[in-house]
């Protein structure tokens, strides 16, 4: 009979890669938990947060020194890819950020900033692995996350004038943490409505409804 079973000299080297598998994998999922609670603390208007306190334990040098290692990175990917882009490291909103400006750069945000939000959790991961933590990282190319809260914030407004008109609740398209997040902030500026996030990704959706 023939034997089929791996080699246990192989085994350890298997176990490697599985463990870093799971670390990348623990490190996205953190990065994703991060900004679904950002979302969530949106959605929460007037909420005192008792982890603002965790919050400052990461100083700016920090998140700066995160910024620096994710614009590396990114600068490396644009090399690969041969695109020309200026790019900056900042740390804005008590997060590390990364912009990249200059033409030709639509293939990187793709459809919907499908492509935009791969390449950020790629970017999270490259800090994650440089540093051991997991980085709420936000990556922007071309000014589409600022375009695209201008597109958002008038959608939030839309749907808060129908909610005070007819009185009921309007559900909105399924979006990503970034632009629920992005409605959550322009809802809660207004009074007498609410939001909340319902379903489960990528179905995740925002409702507006009329506050109690």
């Amino acid at each position: 009979m023939t034997d089929t079973s791996i080699p246990r000299t192989e085994e350890p080297f298997d176990e490697e890669k599985d463990e870093a598998a799971a670390r990348a994998d623990e490190a996205a999922e953190l990065a994703e938990d991060a900004d679904e609670a950002d979302e969530a603390d949106s959605a929460e208007e007037g909420s005192e947060k008792a982890e603002g306190a965790e919050a400052k334990e990461t100083s700016d040098s920090d998140l700066f020194r995160q910024s620096e290692i994710a614009a590396d990175y990114v600068e490396g990917l644009l090399d690969i890819l041969d695109y020309d882009g200026d790019i900056d490291e900042l740390v804005s909103g008590g997060r590390p950020m990364v912009e990249v400006v200059g033409g030709r750069l639509q293939p990187l945000v793709g459809q919907r900033g499908a492509t935009l939000e791969a390449l950020q959790e790629l970017t999270r991961l490259a800090v994650f692995r440089e540093t051991g933590s997991p980085s709420r990282l936000l990556l922007d190319v071309g000014g589409y996350r600022a375009n695209r809260r201008k597109e958002l914030a008038a959608v939030a407004k839309n749907a808060v004038e129908k909610v005070k008109e007819y009185g009921e609740s309007v559900r909105l398209e399924p979006m990503s943490a970034f632009e629920r997040k992005c409605v959550h902030d322009v809802v809660n500026a207004l009074a007498g409505v609410e939001s909340e996030s319902e379903g489960v990704e990528p179905h995740r959706r925002i409702v507006v409804r009329p506050a109690p």
